[in-house]
């Protein structure tokens, strides 16, 4: 496996702990629909929560939020639709971003963007 999925998988890990503790529910990782990948989808508060994870090691090249475009959104948009049929879900949904960010130090941080999208 090449380093940068390790490293994604390694940032959809941390994520999804990281959003356990503010109680949140793993329903899904890496839900795949034709040609798109939702990174992890989960319930919160009644809520379906379908969520990007984005890994960065730095901001010098910018931030998690910026590198989902209109065509990831739309994608990943089209995938939760097909979950959502799918699992037959009848309540509200949500499209949020984690953004994981390790410093200098090698200390992860986390950014988390709620109804990043829609």
């Amino acid at each position: 496996m090449a380093q940068h999925n390790t490293l994604g998988s390694d940032a959809e890990a941390f994520a999804a702990d990281f959003l356990t503790t503010k109680h949140y529910t793993l329903l899904e990782k890496n839900y795949r629909h034709k040609h798109a990948e939702i990174d992890l989808i989960m319930e919160h508060r009644g809520l379906m929560v379908f969520v990007e994870v984005k890994f960065r090691s730095g901001t010098g090249f910018g931030y998690a939020e910026e590198f989902v475009d209109y065509k990831k959104r739309q994608l990943i948009i089209r995938a939760a639709d097909h979950y959502i049929h799918e699992k037959d879900w009848h309540k509200d949904i949500r499209f949020d971003i984690v953004g994981v960010y390790k410093d200098k130090e090698g200390t992860i941080r986390f950014k988390h963007f709620e109804d990043a999208f829609y």
